[in-house]
């Protein structure tokens, strides 16, 4: 047994700091948000910044599930796994644009 079965540690270091930092940014965010209620600012503003951390967050969840299906699907060792993986992806990406 590896170390990612045992530890549940898959994601390579600078993934990983991506996502840290990605989701740095959306908590950056939220308190801009927070101070915007108190100052009670136009709901449209409030609307577009919440829009924006949502669409961050997004970003994070479809970078998630890549680095899982990537794993997946290379551990599978399917011959087209690159375009299973990338078929994938497109309709992750499609079903989270309509959300």
């Amino acid at each position: 047994m590896d170390q990612t079965q045992t530890t549940g540690l898959y994601m390579e270091e600078d993934r990983q700091r991506s996502l840290v930092h990605a989701l740095s940014r959306a908590e950056g965010h939220v308190g801009g948000i927070k101070r915007m209620v108190e100052e009670r600012r136009c709901a449209d503003e409030l609307l577009t910044q919440l829009a924006a951390v949502r669409a961050a967050l997004t970003s994070v969840a479809v970078k998630i599930v890549e680095e899982e299906l990537r794993l997946c699907l290379t551990q599978c060792g399917a011959e087209d796994s690159e375009v299973r993986f990338d078929r994938a992806m497109k309709a992750l990406g499609s079903m989270l644009k309509r959300g």
